[in-house]
C-alpha cells in the first residue's frame, strides 16, 4: 500500500495524461477524471485519453535550432509520456514530428490504463475542490466544460478567465528595423517610449486597407461559428470592411505620436506594445486577426519598418478558454488563492500539443515532489520548460495574456553576442547544457 494520498487529475488531454504519468513514475497514485465518455465535446470524436483533435504534427523535431525541437528533447530526457508515444506513432513528416493520430492516443491510453498506479474514472467534474480536498490539477483544455469554468469565474473572478480568444501577432524585437519606426508613447505618456510605432504615409494606408479586404480569411469550425464578435477584439479586417478610415480612427490613430524623421505626424500609425518581461517580444496593437496565417506574413511585412518582421505568434480569432496565469498562479503553477489545486495545459495560455504537455509535466513533478515533502524544483530559466513557466507564471503582461507557443524569444537573452544565423542554436545549446544540469539535480535529490 503506498503511503501518499491519491492526486485528482481533472482532464484526460495531452496535459493531464502527462502529468499522470510523471506522478505514477514518482510512486504517487493517481485519480484521473475524463468527462469523455459519458459527455462529449464539440470537438472530440472518441473517448480516448490524448485525442489530436486538430493537426497530427507536434511540428519540428529539431532540437539543434528550434525551440520546439528543444522542448522535444527536455522531454523525451524526462521521460515524458506523450513523447515516447509519439515517437512509437511516428510517420514520415521531414524534420517533424508527425503521428498516427489513432495509434499515438491509443499508446497513451493503453499506459495508462495498465499503470496500476493511475485510477480512471468518466465522470466530469464540475467544481474546484475546497482546501482539505487533497492535492488536484486541472488540464480541462481549451473545451473546458461550462459549469467548471463558471465556477472558476466565480473563486477567481469573471475578469481572470477568457471564453474567446482573440490574439495579436507578436514579433520578434531585433527583427523591427528602428530606423524606420521609432519609440513613442502617445502624448508622451508613461516613460515615453513605451510603444514602437510604424508610420503609413496616406497611399500606403490605402493600399495596406486594400489588402486587409482582400485577404484570404480563414472560417469559424462549426463549433465556433456561435462565438461572436465582441467590440474589443474585433478583427481588423472586419474593421477595414466597415469604413475605410475606421483603422485610421482606431488602432492605427496617429495623433499624439510625431515622426523623428520628418517631424510631423504621419497619416496613420501601427503600434507595438512590449509583450514579455525581457524586452524581445512585441505585440502589433489591436491587430486580431483571421486572416490566414501566410496573408498575415505578406500583408503585416508591407507595414514600414516590419518589412523583414520574424513573428513569434501570428494572429487569430477563436473560441477559447484560459486562464489569466501570470495573475493567477504562483512559480509552480498552483493557484494563488487555493494552492491545493494546480493547472496545466491549453488553460494556462499555453498554445500547442508539445506546449500543453509540457505544462503537464511540470504540474506533475512539482506535486509529486511535494507529495514527498520537497519543494518543487524549477527547471532552469534557459531551458525550453523554464522558459515557458515563466512566461506563463510571470513573465507575460497579466492585462494582454494570450497563448503563447514557445519560442526562443521566452528565453534571457545569450550572455554573449552571437551573429543572427548563430543565434538559435546558441540558444538550444545552452538549453540542453542546463537541462543535464537540473537532471542531475534531481537525480541526486531523488
Amino acid at each position: 500500500m503506498t503511503r501518499f494520498d491519491p492526486v485528482h487529475i481533472v482532464g484526460g488531454g495531452l496535459a493531464g495524461s502527462e502529468a499522470a504519468w510523471q506522478l505514477a513514475r514518482a510512486g504517487v497514485p493517481v485519480i484521473l477524471h475524463e468527462m469523455r465518455g459519458p459527455h462529449g465535446t464539440d470537438a472530440h470524436h472518441t473517448d480516448a485519453l490524448a485525442e489530436l483533435v486538430c493537426s497530427n504534427s507536434f511540428r519540428s523535431d529539431d532540437a539543434t535550432a528550434n525551440a520546439v525541437g528543444v522542448l522535444h528533447e527536455e522531454m523525451r530526457r524526462l521521460g515524458s509520456l506523450i513523447m515516447r508515444s509519439g515517437d512509437e506513432a511516428r510517420v514520415p513528416a521531414g524534420s517533424a514530428l508527425a503521428v498516427d493520430r489513432d495509434v499515438f492516443s491509443g499508446k497513451v491510453t493503453q499506459a495508462l490504463e495498465e499503470e496500476p498506479l493511475v485510477e480512471i474514472r468518466r465522470e466530469r467534474i464540475e467544481r474546484l475542490p475546497g482546501e482539505d480536498d487533497g492535492r488536484w490539477i486541472f488540464a480541462t483544455g481549451p473545451l473546458t466544460a461550462t459549469p467548471l469554468a463558471e465556477n472558476i469565474c466565480t473563486l477567481t473572478g469573471e475578469d481572470q478567465l477568457a471564453f474567446f480568444d482573440a490574439i495579436a501577432p507578436i514579433v520578434h524585437h531585433e527583427s523591427i528595423d528602428l530606423e524606420t519606426a521609432w519609440y513613442q508613447s502617445r502624448w508622451d505618456k508613461g516613460d515615453g517610449k513605451d510603444y514602437i510605432n510604424c508610420p503609413m504615409d496616406r497611399d500606403q494606408y490605402e493600399a495596406f486597407i486594400d489588402a486587409l479586404i482582400e485577404g484570404e480569411k480563414t472560417v469559424f469550425r462549426e463549433w465556433e461559428e456561435n462565438t461572436p464578435y465582441f467590440d474589443g477584439c474585433m478583427p481588423i479586417e472586419v474593421m477595414a470592411e466597415r469604413g475605410r478610415d475606421t483603422l485610421r480612427f482606431g488602432p492605427m490613430k496617429p495623433v499624439g505620436l510625431t515622426n523623428p524623421a520628418t517631424g510631423k505626424r504621419a497619416w496613420a500609425v501601427v503600434q507595438l506594445r512590449q509583450d514579455n518581461a525581457l524586452g524581445t517580444l512585441w505585440n502589433i496593437v489591436g491587430f486580431q486577426t483571421k486572416l490566414k496565417y501566410g496573408e498575415q506574413t505578406r500583408i503585416f511585412r508591407t507595414i514600414p519598418g516590419l518589412e523583414k518582421a520574424e513573428f513569434a505568434r501570428l494572429g487569430g480569432l477563436h473560441r477559447n478558454t484560459f486562464i489569466r496565469s501570470p495573475s493567477l498562479l504562483d512559480e509552480s503553477l498552483r493557484l494563488k488563492l487555493r494552492p491545493n489545486i494546480r493547472f496545466a495545459g491549453q488553460i494556462t495560455g499555453c498554445e500547442g500539443y508539445i506546449e500543453s504537455a509540457a505544462v503537464g509535466l511540470m504540474a506533475g513533478r512539482f506535486t509529486g515532489e511535494e507529495a514527498m515533502g520537497d519543494a518543487p524544483r524549477l527547471p532552469p530559466r534557459t531551458t525550453a520548460h523554464g522558459a515557458l513557466l515563466a512566461h506563463i507564471t510571470g513573465d507575460a503582461e497579466a492585462e494582454t495574456f494570450q497563448p503563447m507557443n514557445v519560442n526562443f524569444g521566452l528565453f534571457p537573452p545569450l550572455d554573449y553576442p552571437h551573429k543572427k544565423k548563430e543565434r538559435k542554436a546558441g540558444y538550444a545549446a545552452r538549453a540542453l547544457a542546463d537541462m543535464g544540469e537540473w537532471e542531475g539535480l534531481r537525480a541526486a535529490a531523488e
